[in-house]
């Protein structure tokens, strides 16, 4: 049975560590992936908010295409493309398209869809594509999906997640326990289905 899988981008499908060298590099720090202990980065740097913010849009695209695959995504990705559709939803910029589905190519990575919303708030596209299942690293971002679309959100471990989470949402440490969760879940929702044939 296809499911429709929404799957967040950077720091899902991008490994969560991949800014600090762009941001290490441009303003001489040694900032720690274990030390980032939340999602807004500016804390982290020795700039202001806004010129911090300046940096990055400039930069943005020279980071995307630099970014490394998390570990085990793309063999667990091209699995799943096999059998479900793939909606990567991101916070990006539309702008960004062309240089994100580049490093998908690059990847060998295929998709049905991907949508670049400029916002955090993806709750309306998970509802819009009707979404079976959703993928995300941000902790606000997983919560809202999961309460709004009641849908699973498995939520990738990172230090700056580690608030406590609701029952729908599922902390995993990698693609591989991913992967293994959405084989039960896959098995579960044939069963439920075979049970309400009968």
């Amino acid at each position: 049975m296809m499911k429709r899988f929404g799957i967040d981008i950077d720091g899902t499908v991008t490994s969560p560590a991949s800014l600090l060298p762009f941001i290490n590099k441009a303003f001489n720090l040694n900032i720690l992936y274990e030390d980032v202990n939340q999602y807004e980065l500016t804390p982290f740097v020795n700039v202001g908010e806004k010129e911090f913010a300046e940096w990055f849009t400039e930069n943005e695209p020279m980071i995307y295409k630099g970014s490394p695959p998390a570990n085990g995504a793309i063999q667990v990705l091209k699995k799943w493309n096999l059998k479900h559709a793939l909606f990567f939803i991101s916070a990006r910029g539309p702008h960004l398209l062309d240089v994100t589905e580049e490093w998908f190519y690059q990847n060998g990575l295929t998709f049905h869809h991907i949508e670049l919303i400029g916002s955090h708030n993806k709750v309306e596209t998970v509802k819009k594509h009707n979404i079976d299942i959703f993928f995300e690293d941000k902790h606000d971002n997983a919560v809202m999906i999961h309460e709004e679309c009641g849908i699973p959100v498995l939520l990738f471990d990172t230090p700056y997640n580690q608030d406590p989470i609701p029952k729908g949402v599922i902390r995993v440490k990698n693609w591989k326990e991913a992967n293994k969760w959405v084989e039960n879940w896959l098995k579960r929702s044939e069963l439920s289905s075979k049970k309400q044939l009968v």
